[in-house]
């Protein structure tokens, strides 16, 4: 059979957690989520998808763009995020990382930098 993509075992999503991680979204996130939701910027994006043993905090799938909002608790985790983001750049997702401080104080700068990712990587994928 042609143009057949190889067989993947089934890994059910946890559909549950990515529910409880967008109802206990924190104010930044869910500040941010205003302005991406709906293609605002230029591209479709989701909120908490499962990425393998991860999940985005916001991720289009049609470019492979992640977004990740850090909070204090990321202080302690860098070495956690640096083992998530090589594991999400070698899958081929391109990783934008910005404190909720950054969201808070320059949403405009922010969603600046996010539209600036969606128009370089559809051109890239041109």
């Amino acid at each position: 059979m042609p143009d057949q993509e190889p067989h993947r075992p089934f890994r059910p999503r946890n559909t549950a957690l990515a529910r409880t991680l967008r109802r206990d979204a924190p104010p930044a996130e869910r500040l941010l989520w205003r302005r991406l939701s709906g293609a605002a910027l230029g591209a479709r994006f989701n909120r908490q998808m499962p990425l393998g043993p991860y999940f985005a905090d916001f991720l289009c799938r049609e470019l492979k763009l992640v977004i990740e909002l850090d909070g204090w608790s990321h202080e302690t985790r860098q070495a956690h995020d640096a083992v998530r983001d090589r594991w999400l750049r070698e899958a081929g997702y391109r990783v934008l990382r910005f404190t909720n401080a950054d969201v808070a104080d320059n949403l405009e700068g922010v969603c600046r930098a996010i539209a600036e990712a969606v128009q370089q990587e559809r051109a890239r994928k041109a």
